[in-house]
């Protein structure tokens, strides 16, 4: 008795971190059936398990279908327990929508369970060329203990360009149309119910990254690609549920601003100093901007030397 109880103790210990996250973890109702799960905006950290973004859930007749499994494996426990809020049925598929490690980084949690895993064949390239970078990362803003069982679980089935999925009644059509954030960021557009799922091809409310492996230029046509579509609802990659008009403003016009205002400084001569002081304030409203708005124009400016 005393050691199934010290047993219990001990699982419900180590299980805490994910649960009290999960009860921060804001479920917004999209549509009937589908649900966005709205992480926070700042840096991964213990407390918040890497779980920094923004996941889609879809409830159909054979399971629940996932948009993004977590950024650790008790991200991913955490990510479960909001799912339990809204149903009881479990997670059957999984699909990675791009690159970072929130993207993916839970698989091995609900393949653990059973789950299919689907990814884009450059986002698990991405994956397998940054697991170390990930691995090295997290390790520092969140110590080993919040990475406990984490491992690089990638996922089972690929597709170059497109993939459609029919599953427990519903429509899921996966389109990798370039690199955004990330090499291998895909959208997953339900045309049923005209929700859009776009991982981190958008973010509202909070400042985007443009980051080393980013590719601006086609970010903007992979934008355009799922704009297409005329989505009535968008679940962003971060930020809460939002409409084309919002996404447009804070992610596509916010890329299109930083590009000219880097090109300027690169048709002038100028350099790296001049480049990070190009004028953002038209989008100091958004979350991060003090963080991460004159990183933006550094990365940008070193990769738009070699366009």
């Amino acid at each position: 008795m005393r050691k199934t109880l010290s047993g219990l103790l001990a699982i419900a210990a180590w299980l805490a971190p994910a649960l009290a996250w999960a009860l921060d973890l804001t479920v917004q109702k999209v549509t009937d059936g589908v649900y966005a799960l709205v992480g926070p905006y700042e840096q991964r950290s213990a407390e918040n398990l890497a779980n920094n973004a923004t996941f889609g859930v879809v409830v159909t007749d054979a399971g629940v279908v996932l948009m993004d499994p977590g950024g650790s494996y008790r991200g991913a426990a955490a990510v479960e327990t909001a799912i339990r809020t809204v149903t009881d049925k479990p997670v059957k598929l999984v699909i990675n929508t791009g690159g970072q490690d929130h993207r993916w980084l839970g698989n091995g949690y609900f393949k653990e369970r059973g789950a299919r895993i689907v990814a884009s064949a450059d986002a698990v390239a991405d994956h397998k060329a940054r697991t170390t970078d990930h691995f090295f990362m997290l390790t520092n803003l969140m110590g080993k203990e919040a990475l406990a069982g984490t491992e690089a679980v990638y996922a089972d089935e690929t597709f170059d360009d497109a993939l459609d999925i029919d599953f427990g009644g519903a429509r899921f059509e996966i389109r990798h149309t370039g690199a955004a954030h990330t090499p291998g960021d895909a959208f997953v557009w339900l045309p049923e119910r005209s929700v859009m799922f776009t991982g981190d091809i958008v973010y509202v409310e909070r400042m985007l990254g443009v980051i080393p492996v980013s590719n601006t230029q086609t970010w903007l046509e992979s934008f355009d690609a799922m704009a297409a579509r005329q989505p009535k609802f968008i679940v962003p990659g971060h930020g809460p549920v939002t409409d084309l008009a919002r996404a447009r403003a804070e992610t596509y016009d916010y890329l299109t601003h930083l590009r000219a205002k880097v090109g300027q400084v690169l048709e002038s001569g100028g350099g790296e100093n001049e480049a990070v002081d190009v004028d953002q304030s038209a989008f100091a409203h958004l979350k991060v901007f003090d963080e991460i708005s004159r990183r933006n124009a550094l990365a940008l400016y070193m990769q738009m030397e070699f366009e």
